[in-house]
């Protein structure tokens, strides 16, 4: 069997250069017992490898032998026997020995089978399983008459195998060598002078086996010939040679064959008895045994095809004369196979892990398949189990390998159970399977995500610096260094400032800390992007953005505007002295930068102290009489009015009326407060206000009448939507606004207790009020702009 196989390995290493495969064949030859540290050959030069090459390439040598028999000299490259080589331990009973090792390159990934053949040495002598045979002759045997000798055992192979007999000389035999096909050779000793017991009983012979070797090794066997009485006529089997098929699950106690011999001879000396010879280290008689008085073959022990696939039985029938004589014959037993073994799945090589953009095709294991049966029941075929990303890929014969076939995610799955089965094609067809775990190396691929495309914070303004206002967090599907990440601002171009002077981020932590403080009143929002890069190579990063939206806080008081806002002006009120109860003496109004509750206004009458006489509108600013007048009354009230907002907490302002109380109302004089004119000559900036001026009226007579056009056009009643936009007065007479930016011009009448207020924000070019009484006044803000300026 084990010469079958070497056969195979011969075979398949020889085709194995004509394949377009990634595994190359290097043989190397040489003798058993060499010391260690022998050179095997130069793998290094072999590989067209330099020696500088060896250690960046990660050689390596594997086997599956115990103990390892080579290893590599990395310094040299050279290849060097590392244990005691006996082939006769190896390769028992086997012409050709091997040894098969790999050698894996790392970088660039390759695998190389080596070949290592064990050349024979003479180091065994032949020798007999016995010190002394002994032969009975009759006195009365015949010249040319033959007897089979033992076969001397040499476990050398090859030339040092036993190649020849020799007999010391004598007066009466003579050997016949004979040589099989096999390649063994037997010895017959034959009769030349026919026996004298009287002259001489006991013949003593010496039988020398030479094996080939150059210096020839010899082993010796004693043989002694017993000259019998006469029996004239020896056993004479029915054939020479017996064949006989056994099925190697042959059950014991079977019989193969019954022996056939008879004798001439009369009585005892015809009375035939069978029995088998041990001949060298053959062991049939352990296998078989043969009932002495009828000849049957009779199975003894165990029969496996792959142990032995034949028997070669000598047997022997004797008489029971007075000098027994014997015939011989052979018997050759085939064994027939049985499918009674299942194929062997051995892994060779595994290169795991394996990266997840491995292309298709690479190699990941090599796979050897074996089936000790022969014949149909030996051929095996091969197959992976479930539907993986790896196929199985036949190199020769029996030899796979299993290689990338398909997109690799580690993401997705991080390891591969890779079933391999493999069934032979007997019948009933056998199979086994072998599991091998690929574990899937990351690669960088895939970039840091935020769980949304933008993140709003909101801030307080006024806040601390140095606060931590949010945190970014990224995530990475890789793993280790893949998924580590680092995180920075990116300015964000064209904007009002450099963020870097606004924020920090902590690079780890995704924390964002405040550099400055911020004020509602001058930002109310800005945004920025925080990128995410991971540690790959090379490195992948994405983007989020971030608002960030400053919160009012009350930290502005509220503004008194005109008429009771000038610096250091005595604010007076007169009130007739016939004024009836809700007499309106005078409207505060007051403006707060904040915004929402923080600017919403209220009004309070703070002074004097138990006044019955006026009261204040809390919403609207107001005031107007509780009551009439009577003589008890002062002439003049001194009024404090404090305005205050609704933030936390609430801030304030005050301001002082002297009401007047007079006789008659002829006596009230409307107190208009009139800017003071500068008396200047006709300026650039009048001119420039002159053609501003005739500009909007054109422009304004253009649109009146593109709207009046448009107006009369339509009939969806949705002209309203071309009208300027108008901000009027709050129901109960108040108005604020909260954006420090935006500009009103107002509008009033003579008549400050009837008229109503418009007011226009700065984006209308032109606007239009009318009062009660008729009175229109056209307001061009962006005209009052160009004179503020």
């Amino acid at each position: 069997m084990r010469t079958q196989w070497d056969n195979i390995w011969s075979l398949f290493f020889s085709l194995l250069c004509l394949c377009e495969w990634s595994v190359a064949q290097i043989s190397y030859s040489i003798f058993e017992e060499v010391d260690k540290g022998a050179a095997v050959g130069n793998l290094a030069k072999d590989l067209n490898l330099s020696v500088q090459q060896l250690q960046s390439a990660g050689l390596q040598i594997t086997s599956g032998y115990k103990p390892p028999y080579f290893d590599i000299n990395l310094e040299s490259g050279v290849l060097f026997v590392s244990e005691r080589i006996d082939r006769e331990e190896l390769c028992p009973n086997t012409v050709k020995c091997s040894l098969n090792i790999e050698a894996i390159l790392s970088n660039p990934r390759s695998l190389h089978r080596i070949e290592v053949v064990i050349n024979d040495i003479n180091d065994n002598a032949p020798s007999f399983l016995e010190d002394i045979f002994t032969i009975d002759m009759s006195e009365s045997s015949y010249v040319g008459e033959r007897h089979p000798l033992p076969i001397a055992h040499d476990p050398d192979v090859g030339a040092n195998s036993v190649k020849t007999y020799k007999l010391n000389a004598n007066d009466y035999f003579s050997l016949d060598i004979q040589s099989t096909g096999d390649q063994s050779v037997s010895a017959e000793l034959v009769l030349q002078k026919a026996l004298d017991r009287e002259k001489q009983a006991v013949i003593e012979l010496t039988l020398t086996a030479i094996d080939g070797g150059k210096s020839p090794k010899t082993g010796t066997l004693q043989i002694q010939v017993n000259v019998l009485d006469v029996n004239d006529n020896s056993p004479v089997f029915s054939k020479s040679l017996y064949k006989v098929q056994v099925i190697e699950n042959a059950n014991i106690g079977t019989t193969i064959l019954k022996l056939n011999a008879t004798d001439l001879d009369e009585g005892s000396n015809s009375d035939v008895r069978y029995s088998l010879l041990k001949r060298g280290n053959v062991d049939s008689p352990e296998k078989f045994i043969v009932i002495p008085e009828s000849g049957e073959i009779i199975v003894k022990g165990n029969l496996d095809y792959e142990e032995s696939t034949a028997y070669e039985l000598r047997v022997r029938a004797s008489d029971q004369g007075a000098s027994p004589r014997s015939g011989y014959s052979k018997v050759l037993l085939e064994i027939v196979d049985v499918n009674d073994n299942a194929p062997q799945i051995s892994v060779t090589s595994l290169m795991s892990p394996v990266k997840e953009n491995a292309e298709i095709g690479t190699v990941v294991a090599l796979v050897t398949v074996t089936d000790k049966d022969g014949g149909q029941n030996g051929l095996t075929t091969c197959k992976l189990k479930d539907s993986i990303p790896f196929k199985l890929k036949s190199n020769y014969r029996n030899y796979y390998s299993i290689v990338v076939n398909g997109q690799l995610d580690r993401e997705t799955l991080s390891q591969y159970s890779v079933t391999i089965i493999a069934t032979d094609e007997g019948s009933p067809p056998l199979s086994s399977s072998a599991v091998i775990t690929v574990h899937i190396s990351d690669v960088n691929d895939n970039a840091p995500s935020f769980p949304d495309g933008y993140i709003n914070i909101y801030v307080k303004e006024n806040s601390k610096v140095g606060d931590i206002i949010t945190k970014v967090t990224a995530c990475d599907a890789d793993t280790n260094e893949n998924a580590k990440l680092t995180y920075s601002l990116i300015e964000n171009y064209p904007n009002q400032f450099s963020i870097s002077t606004v924020l920090n981020i902590n690079s780890e932590t995704g924390d964002i800390i405040s550099l400055q403080s911020f004020n509602y009143e001058e930002l109310k929002m800005f945004h920025f992007k925080v990128q995410a890069t991971d540690s790959g190579v090379p490195p992948l990063s994405s983007n989020v953005t971030v608002n960030v939206l400053i919160l009012d806080e009350n930290d502005n008081s509220p503004t008194i505007l005109a008429p009771y806002s000038e610096h250091g002006s005595v604010n007076s009120e007169s009130i007739p002295y016939s004024a009836e109860a809700g007499y309106f003496v005078a409207k505060i109004r007051a403006v707060d930068a904040d915004s929402g509750y923080n600017a919403l206004l209220s009004y309070h009458l703070s002074e004097p102290k138990g006044n019955n006489l006026f009261r204040i509108g809390t919403s609207t600013g107001e005031i107007r009489t509780k009551r009439r007048m009577s003589d008890n009354d002062l002439k003049t009230h001194p009024l404090v009015v404090l305005v205050s907002d609704n933030g936390e907490p609430s801030l304030s302002a005050t301001v002082s009326i002297d009401v007047v109380v007079v006789e008659s109302t002829a006596e009230i004089q409307t107190q208009f407060r009139h800017m003071p004119v500068k008396e200047d000559s006709f300026s650039d900036l009048n001119l420039y206000l002159l053609i501003a001026i005739v500009s909007v009226s054109v422009i304004f007579l253009l649109s009146l009448i593109t709207l009046i056009a448009v107006r009369c056009h339509r009939t969806d009643g949705t002209f309203s939507r071309y009208s300027a936009p108008m901000i009027t007065t709050h129901p109960d007479g108040s108005w604020s606004y909260s954006k420090a930016t935006q500009q009103y011009d107002v509008c009033f009448s003579s008549d400050t207790l009837k008229s109503d207020v418009v007011v226009f924000p700065f984006k209308d070019t032109l606007g239009l009020y009318c009062g009660e009484k008729g009175c229109c006044c056209w307001i061009m803000v962006f005209i009052a702009d160009i004179y503020r300026i």
